[in-house]
């Protein structure tokens, strides 16, 4: 039997719709998420489904689901999460983690595959500023072109865009990260993606955070949690983490930040690298019972820790 992922109680949250203000990065904390689960529906590699390169992930958080990226081909998500069992029709928000194909190619199609049956489906995608460019309209540049197409192919299917200029809490708990800050560190890299931002769970157990590809960097990405959501250790860093064609030497230096910063589980998908997530792992004092590759059908579970699955281990 499909599960059935229902959010109704998330209507009480009506700032969604007017968006009266923002909380503030002080007001973080407050709330925490008692259970949380992941679910890989778009990386490399499979365990069941297709794998492609992309990224996309279900979060269940206290009975409520949000979807994380949508992967890159039409119809990767919708047939992975059919073949995983996994019934979307009850999620209405999505959280795009910045405007790559790889990470926004499923919305459009998602949205259509649900919207007559259960019109509040995916129909609320989360961006920050940069997303999409200036000039989206006039711009003959292929890529924007491209990006415009998306905006007005999603909003002719009834989908809002809703931009966030900094740190949202989402849902008790479970925040978007804004704006990640570009600071100096081992890693730095000159990268123009302004958009890039991830979700940051506050938990029990200490900081989750899920990443697209972590575009503003691993150690930025964790410093702005550590500002956010502060007192408390990094428990888990997933998803897509850029680190693909990083020297070991800086690669050593990040797993030694998430060491100090008191990691325990490690799950690099995407574009993490399969050699720099070893390199990253053992840096970071992990194992292969706490760190592992991410997979289409792996999940992450608070308190249980990464199943991966067979392809993954």
């Amino acid at each position: 039997m499909k599960r059935l992922f229902c959010i109704a109680s998330i209507m009480a949250l009506a700032a969604f719709c007017s968006f009266a203000g923002e909380p503030s990065e002080e007001a973080a904390g407050e709330s925490t998420v008692e259970s949380l689960k992941i679910t890989i529906l778009s990386t490399n590699l499979a365990n069941r489904g297709l794998g492609e390169w992309g990224f996309s992930a279900l979060v269940e958080a206290d009975g409520k689901a949000i979807l994380f990226d949508t992967g890159n081909r039409k119809k990767t998500v919708l047939d992975n999460a059919e073949e995983l069992e996994i019934d979307l029709t009850g999620v209405e928000d999505v959280v795009l983690s910045h405007n790559h194909g790889d990470h926004v190619g499923g919305l459009v199609t998602l949205r259509k595959a649900f919207r007559d049956a259960h019109p509040k489906a995916l129909s609320r995608a989360h961006i920050v500023p940069g997303f999409f460019p200036e000039g989206l309209e006039e711009s003959d540049e292929g890529r924007v072109k491209w990006l415009a197409a998306l905006k007005k192919h999603y909003e002719a299917a009834g989908g809002t865009f809703v931009e966030h200029e900094k740190p949202f809490e989402i849902l008790p708990g479970v925040w978007l990260s804004g704006f990640v800050p570009r600071l100096e560190s081992p890693e730095s890299r000159d990268v123009p993606v302004p958009d890039d931002q991830s979700l940051f769970f506050s938990t029990k157990e200490g900081t989750v955070i899920l990443c697209g590809c972590c575009h503003a960097g691993v150690i930025n990405t964790v410093e702005h949690a550590r500002k956010l959501l502060p007192g408390r250790p990094i428990h888990a860093l997933l998803g897509g983490l850029h680190l693909m064609r990083t020297d070991e030497a800086v690669l050593a230096s990040i797993g030694r930040t998430l060491k100090e910063a008191g990691i325990r589980y490690l799950w690099g998908a995407h574009c993490t690298g399969t050699e720099a997530h070893f390199v990253l792992r053992d840096a970071a004092g992990l194992s292969r019972s706490n760190s592992a590759v991410g997979a289409v059908g792996g999940t992450f579970t608070l308190g249980e820790g990464i199943a991966p699955g067979s392809i993954a281990h």
